[in-house]
C-alpha cells in the first residue's frame, strides 16, 4: 500500500516537473523582453535595444516552423516559435511608435526655436513598399514591418513547398533557422560596439538571455534533438557571455560621456 501511494506521489512529481519545463519552453523565451518592453515604455527611448533583434528571431521562428513541415519535432517547439514571433510583432511596434513620437518631439522643439508654425513640422514618411534599402526595418509604421514578414513567409513558404521532399535543402532550411537564431544576440552586440556604451540597454534582458539559453540548450541535449538545436544553442550561449563582457567592460572603462537622456533610461534598469 505504502508503495503504491510513494508512486502515485513519484508519478505527480514527475508530471509537475514535466509541465514546468514545457511551460519554460513556450513562455520562458518571451520572459527576457518583460523588462525591456516596460524599461521602453517607461523612457520613451527605444536607442538601446536593436530592432535588428526583433528581425533574427522572426526570421528563425519563421524557418523553424517551415522546418516542421519536413522533419517533425516536439509540437512544443512549435508554440514557442508562435509565441516568440508574437512577442517580436509587439516589441518592434512599440519601439516604432516611441522611435516616430521621439522625431516628431526634436522636430516640434526645433520648429519652436526658430519660430516655425506647428503645421509646417514633416517627418519623412518612409515605407517598405519604396523598396529604400537605405530605410530597411527603419520604417516609419508597423505595418511596413507585418508586410515585410508576410512578404518574407509567403516567398519562404513557397519555396519550402517546391523543395520539400529534398533531404538536403530539409536539412540546410533547419540550420538556417537555428543559426539565425544562434545569432539573435550579435545585433545587440553590434550596437553595443558602435555606441561604445550598453546604456539604453536592459541587462535584466541579457541575464535572462543567458539563462534560458543555457536551460534550453541542456534540454535540447536531454531531449535528443536534431544536432542543428543544441550545436546553435551553444554559439547562443556565448554570443550571450560576450554581451555580457561588454557590459563589464564599458562600465569599466567608459568610452564616451552619457547622455542626460541615457542616464535616465540607465536609472531605470538598474538591477
Amino acid at each position: 500500500m505504502e508503495d503504491e501511494v510513494f508512486d502515485q506521489i513519484v508519478a505527480v512529481i514527475n508530471s509537475l516537473v514535466s509541465w514546468v519545463a514545457a511551460g519554460a519552453m513556450v513562455f520562458g523565451g518571451v520572459v527576457p523582453y518583460i523588462p525591456q518592453y516596460r524599461d521602453i515604455r517607461r523612457t520613451q527611448n527605444a536607442e538601446g535595444f536593436s530592432t535588428y533583434v526583433c528581425l533574427v528571431l522572426l526570421v528563425a521562428n519563421i524557418l523553424r516552423i517551415l522546418f516542421r513541415f519536413g522533419r517533425y519535432f516536439e509540437t512544443l517547439l512549435l508554440l514557442q516559435s508562435i509565441v516568440m514571433i508574437t512577442t517580436m510583432l509587439i516589441m518592434l511596434n512599440l519601439c516604432t511608435n516611441v522611435r516616430m513620437a521621439t522625431e516628431l518631439n526634436t522636430k516640434r522643439r526645433t520648429f519652436i526655436a526658430t519660430d516655425s508654425k506647428d503645421e509646417e513640422i514633416r517627418i519623412p514618411n518612409r515605407i517598405f513598399l519604396d523598396f529604400d534599402w537605405n530605410h530597411f526595418w527603419s520604417w516609419s509604421h508597423f505595418v511596413d514591418y507585418l508586410q515585410c514578414v508576410l512578404a518574407f513567409t509567403l516567398v519562404a513558404a513557397y519555396i519550402t513547398y517546391l523543395l520539400l521532399d529534398s533531404a538536403v535543402f530539409v536539412e540546410t532550411l533547419g540550420f538556417l533557422a537555428v543559426f539565425t537564431e544562434a545569432m539573435l544576440g550579435t545585433p545587440q552586440l553590434h550596437c553595443n560596439y558602435q555606441n561604445k556604451s550598453t546604456e539604453g540597454m536592459s541587462i535584466k534582458m541579457v541575464l535572462m538571455w543567458t539563462s534560458g539559453d543555457t536551460f534550453k540548450t541542456v534540454y535540447f541535449l536531454f531531449t535528443q534533438a536534431p544536432v542543428q538545436f543544441w550545436t546553435c544553442g551553444l554559439l547562443q550561449v556565448f554570443v550571450d557571455l560576450s554581451i555580457l563582457f561588454q557590459v563589464y567592460y564599458y562600465s569599466r572603462y567608459p568610452q564616451k560621456p552619457v547622455s542626460h537622456t541615457v542616464s535616465l533610461a540607465s536609472s531605470a534598469k538598474a538591477l
